[in-house]
């Protein structure tokens, strides 16, 4: 559970509060009219919650693409692939 203090007692007491943080492992929750406003987390807080972003995001980056091959066609309809490139044999790009 984080601490709540109103933003105008957290102007006065802002070396206390970032002691409190850093040095007690405590997560500060600012407030303005009783809402949740702003948190003061220690930068290993911080670091960690942005590398569990970035996890989460890669995380569903691979659902998204698991999934993607495992689409079937409607009934009846049918997929056709065609021919992108083709090897015409040795070219000399060198414009000789």
């Amino acid at each position: 559970m984080a601490y709540e203090i109103p933003v105008t007692q957290a102007r006065a007491e802002l070396a206390e509060l970032i002691n409190r943080v850093v040095y007690g492992g405590e997560r500060v929750v600012v407030t303005r009219h009783g809402k949740p406003l702003v948190a003061l987390v220690s930068a290993a807080d911080l670091q960690r919650l942005e590398s569990d972003e970035v996890e989460a995001v890669e995380e569903q980056v691979i659902r998204s693409v698991s999934s993607t091959g495992s689409a079937t066609s409607a009934p009846g309809e049918r997929r056709s692939v065609g021919i992108a490139a083709e090897h015409r044999g040795h070219h000399d790009w060198s414009g000789d």
